[in-house]
């Protein structure tokens, strides 16, 4: 059941992209070689062997002039796409049709028919009036804007394509972002921007955390935001201050790595770990603000780093400059190498720093991946997908992106969210990705289970929740890895045999890793119609069946 594309030269990059993301069988058009199905963006020669034609595209095509097909109205940008329920953002133009009779992805907006599935002559032609690889190319570059965060708009194009296909009767095999054994995957990551409140002295950091542990707490008591409780436990730390600053008292801020131990309970997470001390670094129109610098580098907190070594946890680089420039992000990269002892290392900027450019930086200076993606100011997919994804400009580096950050969730200037609608949110989240698979990435900072943000009720509620779901809590390393062997697998087609497709898995097989699934769904036809519809789908691990360089024949 290969899909054959035609696209333009341009467009292969995002191709490859698209269905390594959606991982199923297709390849390039071949001269000769006849397919179920026909994806064609633009307006290339169509295949007419082929039993479906899905042809994507927001102008006017010779098919359309072809078959006197004109759109219902001029091309419109920015516009929501409903289908059975699902609203899909689209970016770029779209086209509607007047034939609303077999229409079936609607324009929330005028209710017009944005595509159309109708028979011309012995094939199903599908017309959808809207350029699909360029919706992905935005995606995966400069990402969805706030307003369309919380959906997972990559995934839903990739569902819809799906659903076409099945509904037109034409067998799917892929490999969902799904490991077997897990409904989805859970990475839990910290930021470590202030692992010392001494370290601060008097400083802009120390008084800020006096104004928001002694008045703020009053507020966001009256507001629901925060428990007695809680405003208690940040007046004591209020009071025990100066002791803490003179070295009489434990710094309560050094205590984050207990705390997360206690919560996690023994599942491993990554700890993203600033260089340098004192290095504001560089911003997108020069010096960053002095305020950006930390207090502390990584080799002053080196213990802490052995610490959370000794217990599973994974140390990552939290970059100052390495999203800006390679000679930098090496020398960041070697001084968490060093400090570490780590060989392969991730990258998270600080602030979120990240252009178009960061990620090819970054692959040239030896980064094991990046998790910089995600809102500052707010929760969710900023690429769209839950997936572990190639940028369009590296050739192996592949981003983790980021979907919950707790400062988004509740700093005044962001969201500002009770506890209760941050619960909400997340649940969302997590329905989402127990739904599409994938990865849900959360960052929870350093002092966010001390005072004075006491968001560890947030927290533990979202582990216990991805415990319950059915999570795999994996390091970003694991995610990444993960992500990568689903990658390395081929499909190949089986010139003898048109119903057979071949896997064939191309690097190495880690099996300290979860194994993949592979899931066929079943067609069936509904009674007293020409329509198929999903019945259901068949999932089976194949670990134990391929293995590097074997082949396993999957017959459709």
């Amino acid at each position: 059941m290969t899909i054959g594309v035609i696209a333009d030269a341009d467009d292969l990059a995002v191709v490859r992209e698209f269905f390594e993301l959606f991982k199923t069988p297709w390849e390039i058009c071949q001269e000769g070689r006849t397919y179920p199905v026909v994806l064609c963006s633009g307006d290339g020669a169509l295949d007419h062997t082929a039993n479906l034609v899905i042809l994507y595209g927001s102008r006017v095509t010779h098919f359309d002039l072809e078959h006197q097909i004109r759109p219902g109205h001029p091309p419109k940008p920015n516009c929501i796409l409903m289908q059975e329920g699902l609203r899909i953002p689209i970016y770029g133009d779209t086209i509607t049709f007047p034939k609303a009779e077999n229409g079936f992805l609607d324009d929330e907006d005028s209710h017009h028919p944005a595509a159309f599935l109708d028979r011309y002559g012995e094939r199903w032609v599908a017309r959808i009036g809207y350029d699909l690889f360029a919706e992905i190319r935005l995606l995966l570059g400069d990402g969805q804007p706030p307003t369309n965060a919380l959906v997972p708009t990559l995934e839903l194009h990739i569902a819809f394509l799906r659903a076409l296909m099945i509904q037109c009767g034409i067998p799917v095999v892929e490999i969902p972002p799904v490991p077997d054994g897990y409904r989805f995957i859970a990475c839990l990551t910290h930021d470590v921007d202030h692992p010392s409140i001494r370290r601060h002295q008097w400083d802009r950091t120390t008084f800020g955390f006096l104004y928001r542990a002694v008045f703020v707490s009053i507020y966001s008591l009256f507001r629901g935001r925060m428990t007695v409780r809680s405003l208690l436990k940040n007046w004591a730390a209020a009071c025990k201050l100066p002791l803490v600053q003179m070295g009489l008292a434990k710094d309560f801020w050094s205590d984050f790595q207990d705390g997360y131990r206690e919560v996690e309970d023994g599942l491993r997470s990554t700890y993203f770990v600033v260089p340098f001390a004192n290095r504001p670094g560089m911003s997108f129109r020069g010096s960053a603000p002095a305020l950006r610098a930390t207090r502390y580098g990584a080799r002053d907190i080196r213990d802490t780093i052995q610490t959370a070594q000794t217990s599973g946890c994974e140390i990552g680089l939290h970059g100052i400059d390495a999203w800006l420039d390679t000679a930098r992000a090496r020398e960041e990269l070697e001084e968490i190498r060093r400090v570490s002892n780590g060989a392969e290392i991730g990258v998270r900027m600080h602030w979120l720093y990240y252009d178009r450019q960061s990620p090819l930086k970054l692959e040239k200076a030896g980064a094991a991946y990046d998790a910089t993606v995600g809102y500052n100011a707010t929760v969710g997919y900023r690429a769209g997908t839950m997936q572990a994804y190639k940028p369009l400009e590296t050739t192996h580096l592949l981003e983790l992106p980021l979907h919950v950050m707790d400062t988004a969730l509740f700093y005044p200037a962001y969201l500002g969210l009770s506890p209760k609608k941050a619960v909400a949110i997340i649940d969302r989240l997590v329905d989402n990705v127990v739904k599409w698979g994938g990865c849900l990435t959360i960052n929870w900072h350093d002092r966010s289970l001390v005072p004075d943000r006491l968001w560890d009720a947030c927290y533990r509620h979202l582990v216990q929740e991805l415990k319950d779901r059915g999570a795999w809590f994996a390091t970003a390393t694991e995610a990444v890895s993960w992500f990568r062997k689903r990658r390395s697998v081929v499909f190949e087609t089986d010139d003898s045999h048109s119903a057979l497709v071949n896997l064939r898995i191309t690097g190495h097989l880690d099996r300290q890793l979860p194994p993949l699934r592979l899931r066929t769904h079943k067609i069936q036809q509904a009674r007293g119609t020409g329509a198929s519809k999903l019945q259901e789908f068949f999932d089976m691990a194949i670990e134990d069946r391929v293995h590097t360089e074997a082949r396993c024949g999957v017959n459709t």
